[in-house]
């Protein structure tokens, strides 16, 4: 992988002296140098950012949520030739793909050579971030658990290793060891950094993107009732969740700021029309303005979506601005309805209805009138759209839905004609698969 490799060979040579997580570190001398491990760490948290603005991309502009501008227009008809690909890969797929393995080749560091539990803990939290969102666009990837020498790196396996594998020898025992390891504390109180249940409600959710909701149930539960998340809810507005970093909503979050953004690419510019890759017209979607419509009385829409006179964008991240709002990862809201979907799909139906309430009570909206398990399934995920709107979340909603539901995907995205499921993840970065044999493409791209 020519990215990868040269991401490693840059790693190598790394090391670093700051100490806030909101420093660039500089090259100082070779890996073998390094005893002081928190500047890794940090850098592994700030390889994080630039992949803030490409899931904000995957998750609502390949969805019904958002819309691109012309020049990628294939990708929201999902049809997507060779030279369009091309262009992707250069605008976002192929930051997102490097900044990751950045971030994992750092925590791997970290895992390997910190004595510090606490440090590992947090490695390990990113290094499983990091695969989860690789896998969830891509599906099969490259795989180092190392923090390989120039030896190691020539003979390295760079071949793409099964999405389930990743799952269960890497991503799975990350976050356990993560959820174990760290200490239960507010996204607030540890500064942004990674918490035991953090890792709990992350390993939940790749549970749910699993398909395996009997574990997602337990992991949820235990962050939904250590959290108090019902108190929570209860006391925080909506509002509330946008107008400050590190509210009590927020389980974790990657740190954006003017200072330490690592390209030109802001995700809330994208949902404000201030991306020239987005929909001149206003990015956001006349579905999601719809969708907004049929839910009257819903205090998220004017927080969430303005019509801007016919060229609707999206207003919630005007309380802190587009340089100033960090990415939200997990909060409270999300993991409550994931808990109501685990329940759902675990057949206790009433149960998953009082957690989707919760939601829809602080969103100033009625109970749900849902009651069969068909019904609450597509209640959770309309419930979902509205209240994640905007935060990266819809096209993976979507595609672990058809999962449960085969059908729903082509049903919601309502695009006239049925999207392949090969669509479901995205093209590898073109450097990748033209560099190396090994890397083959994925199916229709």
């Amino acid at each position: 992988m020519k990215n990868i490799f040269t991401v490693m060979v840059a790693m190598l040579l790394f090391t670093a002296c700051t100490t806030d997580l909101d420093q660039v570190p500089p090259n100082l001398g070779d890996a073998e140098s390094i005893t002081d491990y928190q500047p890794v760490l940090f850098a592994a948290y700030n390889y994080q950012n630039e992949a803030a603005a490409p899931m904000a991309i995957f998750g609502d502009f390949r969805s019904d949520n958002a819309l691109f501008d012309e020049e990628f227009l294939e990708f929201d008809n999902f049809s997507v030739p060779s030279p369009l690909a091309a262009v992707a890969s250069d605008a976002f797929i192929q930051p997102f793909y490097a900044a990751l393995y950045s971030s994992i080749l750092s925590a791997n560091n970290v895992i390997i050579n910190s004595t510090n539990p606490t440090e590992v803990a947090e490695a390990r939290f990113l290094r499983g971030l990091s695969y989860f969102k690789l896998v969830q666009v891509f599906g099969d990837v490259s795989v180092n658990l190392i923090n390989p020498n120039v030896e190691e790196l020539a003979a390295a396996d760079i071949s793409r290793q099964p999405i389930n594998d990743v799952y269960t020898n890497v991503i799975i025992p990350d976050l356990e060891a993560a959820r174990d390891g760290l200490a239960v504390s507010t996204a607030a109180a540890s500064n942004g950094r990674a918490t035991k249940y953090a890792a709990q409600g992350l390993l939940g959710k790749v549970y749910a993107a699993m398909g395996n909701y009997t574990a997602a149930e337990i992991e949820l539960e235990a962050v939904v009732s250590g959290t108090g998340a019902a108190s929570i809810i209860q006391n925080t507005s909506f509002a509330d969740v946008f107008s400050s970093d590190l509210n009590d909503e927020i389980l974790f979050a990657t740190q954006m700021s003017s200072s330490i953004t690592y390209s030109n690419t802001i995700f809330a510019d994208w949902y404000a029309g201030q991306n020239t890759k987005a929909d001149e017209g206003g990015p956001i979607s006349p579905d999601l303005v719809e969708a907004f419509a049929n839910s009257p009385g819903d205090l998220r829409a004017d927080l969430t979506v303005d019509e801007n006179d016919g060229n609707p964008i999206s207003v919630k991240y005007s309380a802190l601005g587009a340089t100033e709002h960090d990415w939200i990862e997990l909060r409270i809201a999300d993991v409550v309805l994931l808990y109501a979907e685990a329940l759902n799909e675990n057949s206790k139906t009433t149960e998953a209805i009082t957690e989707l309430n919760r939601i829809r009570t602080r969103a100033g909206l009625p109970g749900t009138s849902a009651t069969t398990q068909d019904e609450v399934r597509q209640a959770i995920l309309d419930e979902r759209r509205l209240e994640l709107a905007c935060e990266g979340h819809r096209w993976f909603d979507l595609v672990r839905a058809d999962a449960a539901e085969p059908g729903i995907l082509n049903a919601e995205m309502n695009i006239g004609t049925t999207i392949s499921s090969d669509y479901y993840v995205f093209p590898i970065p073109n450097t990748e698969v033209s560099s190396f044999d090994e890397i083959e493409q994925n199916p229709g791209y």
